[in-house]
């Protein structure tokens, strides 16, 4: 189970630091943050998936660091959801953030919350 959970934190983190990342390198992503009227947002949008995935994996090793940034990462994609359900984004654009925000959700609750 240990290396089932490992592999589910370091997909999730590599995820979050390419998508953060990728903020402040895709026009596409930062007119997304314009059509949602959140542009202002967008650069600690990015900022904080960066150090959320940075999180996750110190967190292997730093078992309050994991719970910190999975609830993080799970807090944003609640927030990143609920955007894409007000901005009626269809499926396919909806489902990335419903995804993560359940991953990160296991993750903090049968991974970060196990090691108290």
């Amino acid at each position: 189970m240990i290396i089932f959970h490992n592999l589910l934190i370091g997909f999730s983190a590599i995820s979050f630091l390419i998508y953060g990342g990728g903020y402040f390198f895709s026009k596409e992503m930062k007119a997304d943050f314009k059509r949602f009227g959140l542009e202002k947002f967008g650069g600690l949008t990015g900022c904080l998936e960066i150090v959320g995935g940075v999180g996750l994996i110190i967190g292997l090793w730093v078992p309050v660091l994991l719970t910190l940034a999975s609830l993080g990462l799970f807090l944003l994609m609640v927030l990143g959801f609920g955007v894409r359900l007000k901005m009626r984004d269809s499926l396919a654009l909806t489902f990335p953030s419903f995804f993560y925000m359940l991953l990160n959700l296991y993750i903090f609750w049968f991974v970060g919350l196990s090691d108290f």
